[in-house]
């Protein structure tokens, strides 16, 4: 299963970190990125600010080798303002 992510043209991990990993899902999750990088694209959607990773990675070395491959080669987009599904709702109820 592994190895068939790392081979997608585009992977897209949305809400990274809503929740804490476990040890073999970082430790997994860490084999796809380097897998991945300098081959195909990645792309993390996150509510979480990446100094947060850590915390939700629970391992520092780990966290350390995600983050080195992720950030260090990324482009970052902050959004700001509120929530598009916000917004929507609200033009529903009017």
């Amino acid at each position: 299963m592994l190895s068939r992510l790392a081979r997608f043209n585009l992977l897209i991990l949305d809400d990274f970190g809503i929740s804490a990993f476990e040890a073999d899902e970082a430790n997994d999750l860490l084999e796809v990125i380097e897998d991945r990088v300098g081959v195909n694209s990645t792309i993390v959607t996150s509510q979480l600010p990446i100094d947060n990773w850590y915390d939700c990675l629970k391992n520092a070395t780990v966290a350390d080798a995600i983050l080195d491959r992720l950030v260090h080669s990324s482009h970052k987009i902050k959004l700001s303002g509120e929530s598009v599904r916000k917004l929507k709702s609200e033009e529903n109820i009017v």
